[in-house]
Formats: structure tokens, sequence, C-alpha cells
């Protein structure tokens, strides 16, 4: 028989979402005039922003005519869409990116995921805990991570900084070698995230230390605060140690239509098997022109519609309104006793779970006595044991019901 990647086999059960969607399945079967309000995986439910549409029903209609019909496109994307990305998110503020180091994607899940490929498979990995599962996944997917741990609920290899209320969530400097260091901030799960100062301290770290920062930034869209950095590149030095990933699925509601970008500054070197310093982009550049065919037309105008003025006000406005939701959730949690985070720069609320229970006994418990569906902290890792995460992307009438239904909880 033909032998398989044995480094899957050390993955840990269900990917976290699919235990979650089994658990709500399994209870709607028993509980089938039950009303379940779901604020757990991360989905978007408001309509796509007219601009948008629009402008992708306006590409239906070039590729209708012969004239107008478009094939294979550039795999890193089209230039309308790139030009527009480097216009409005990076020389806005006064960040220079170059047209060959903007790479356009059907997700920043996929990027993230892949980008692991191009390293080292002997590199050391650095990931903040609790944690996107996907920076872990895929790096023990690639046989970096080394066995799991039962009594630690980690794997041997990885390093973990952790992240809780002791340290404001915000993780420690390595204490040892690594060469690949997760970020992601906004953060996922716990919707915290980091001054410029604070980034900073990381940026100075990896250029000390010859690592590269995997900085994941989905969520920048929903910053509101004024010290808090939209883009990695606004550090002085971050060209030289980061890749960014982008994605416009939280903020224009592409979550079914899938599209982000990739940044690959030609500053960013690694080094070969012989010492040789090699161009990260490169390679980033080979392996996304081998492995994918590019996103359609008819997305990327859409998505190039994301940075038009009708679709600005349009986005600003859905942002505003899952922002809202946040508020709402984190005031009445908050009204509770409840220790309460993110919810401010994010569209995650980050809560401590009350009563000493663990993070899937209150899973069960919402489900069951509140038929709400949240995120338990501890599949996003150790340190999320004993917190649980909520969304704001539900609606605002299901927000407000499901304030009200954890009000009467027994907590």
């Amino acid at each position: 028989m033909t032998q398989i990647n044995n480094n899957y086999t050390n993955l840990q059960g269900s990917y976290l979402f699919s235990e979650i969607a089994k658990r709500r399945t399994k209870f709607m079967q028993e509980n089938p005039n039950a009303q379940i309000i779901s604020l757990g995986i991360g989905d978007v439910t408001r309509g796509l922003p007219d601009a948008i549409t629009k402008a992708m029903h306006g590409a239906v209609d070039e590729l209708a005519n012969p004239s107008s019909f478009r094939g294979y496109g550039p795999e890193q994307g089209y230039d309308f869409l790139i030009d527009a990305i480097i216009e409005n998110d990076y020389k806005a503020r006064g960040i220079d990116i170059a047209t060959n180091e903007v790479f356009v994607s059907d997700g920043s899940k996929c990027d993230v995921g892949n980008i692991q490929e191009i390293f080292s498979q002997d590199a050391v990995v650095a990931v903040q805990d609790p944690v996107y599962p996907v920076y872990v996944d895929t790096n023990v997917m690639a046989g970096r991570s080394g066995l799991f741990n039962k009594e630690t609920n980690q794997y041997e290899n990885i390093v973990y900084l952790k992240c809780d209320a002791s340290n404001n969530f915000t993780p420690s400097l390595p204490d040892r070698k690594v060469d690949l260091i997760y970020l992601c901030y906004p953060n996922n799960p716990t919707g915290m995230t980091l001054s410029k100062a604070e980034l900073k301290r990381w940026v100075d770290f990896a250029k000390a230390n010859n690592c590269i920062i995997l900085y994941d930034s989905a969520y920048e869209a929903f910053i509101r605060e004024a010290d808090v950095p939209r883009s990695i590149y606004e550090i002085e030095g971050a060209k030289e140690v980061a890749i960014e990933f982008r994605s416009f699925s939280k903020t224009a509601g592409f979550t079914g239509v899938r599209c982000a970008y990739t940044v690959v500054p030609r500053e960013l070197k690694a080094k070969d098997a012989d010492g040789n310093a090699v161009l990260v982009n490169d390679l980033w550049n080979r392996r996304h022109t081998t492995k994918f065919n590019g996103v359609s037309y008819v997305t990327q105008r859409g998505a190039a519609a994301v940075y038009t003025p009708e679709g600005k006000a349009q986005i600003a406005s859905i942002i505003d309104y899952y922002m809202t939701n946040a508020g709402i959730i984190r005031d009445g949690l908050a009204s509770l006793g409840l220790e309460v985070f993110g919810g401010v720069n994010a569209p995650y609320i980050w809560l401590k779970t009350p009563s000493g229970l663990d993070s899937w006994a209150f899973f069960d418990k919402l489900l069951s006595e509140a038929n709400i569906v949240g995120t338990p902290g501890v599949g996003f890792g150790q340190a999320g044991q004993s917190y649980f995460r909520l969304t704001a992307f539900g609606s605002r009438e299901n927000t407000e019901k499901a304030v009200e239904r954890i009000t009467k909880l027994s907590l």
C-alpha cells in the first residue's frame, strides 16, 4: 500500500470549527425546535455592498462579449487591483510598496497556511497562544511540530507565546532561537491589539535575531484607536523582516467570494542550505505561480470597487454595524460582572468563562441553556482554556437576543 504523509496523523482531533458544527448538529437533532443563534464562526452576515456587486455584474458582462472576454489572468493579480491596493492601503499611509511585492489570492487562510512551504522543514516556529489554528496545523502537516504532548496540550517543537489577562494579552518575546513568528493583529481570537511601540519591539527583535514575522492583518479595517498600526510596514525596518497578509473577507463581506492579498517585500531575505542570501519574494512568486492560477477577473473587479468612494462609504457603514454589535455584546457581558476583552478594534469579544467552567463546558452550557453557539477558547490553544470567543458578525436582532438570553443565565 502507498504510504501517507505521517505528519497528518500527528494532528489532534477534529478541526475546531468542525467540532463546533458536530456538536451543534447533534443538539439540533435532539432539540429540533430550538432557535439557535450563532456567534461562533466568524462569518459575515450583511450583503455585499452595491458598489461591489455592480462592478462584478459589469465584469460578468465583459466576459460574455468576445471583444472584452478575458481568460487566464496574471497569477499575481491584475494591475488595476494591485494599483488600488498600493494606493489606498499603503501609499495613503506613507508606505512604499512595489507592484511586484503584492500577490492577490483567494484567501488569507490559504496564504498563511501555504507560506510555510517555502521555508526549511527545520525552521523553528513561534505562535501566540491562543492562536488561529491554521498557523499550527499547517506546520504540523509539514513536520515541524514534533510530537503532541497531551499533558501540556502543545507540540514539543513549537514555541508558544502565552497571551492572557496576566500580560494584557501581549506576548513576551521568544526566550530561544526561532525562525518564523506568527503574529495576528487585531488578534483572532482575543480581539486585542498592539500599539506601534509594542509592534516595534517585535520588528527590532526580528532584525536582531534574523527571524521572519508572518503578520496576519486580516482585521485591520476594524481598528478604531489612533495608536494601533494598520500595517506592520508602518514600523521602520519591517520590510526587511515581515510578510503581511490582508483579506477582503471581513472587510468587504468576501467570505463567500474569496479574495485576499499578501505583501512580500523585496528587502526580505532568507538563506539557502549553503548560507547564501535568497529573496523570499522570488520564492513566493515561484510557489504562487506554480500552484495557483489566480483569482477570477469578476472577483478582482469586485475587490477593486472596495477602493472607490462609493465602496469605501458602504464598507464603512457595514463595519460600523458590526462594531456596534461588538459594543452591545461587550457592554452586556460586562454588566454581568464578566471579564471581557476585545471588541474595541476587532469584531471579536473574548471573555473569561464564569464559575470555573472550562471552555467546552461553557460552550455546552450556552448551547443547551441559551441556544447560543460560541467558540471555546481552548480550541485556539492551551492558554485559551478558561476563555470563550463570541463574534459581532450576526444580525443586530440576533445580537441583542443573544445578550438578553445570556443575562438570564445562572453564571
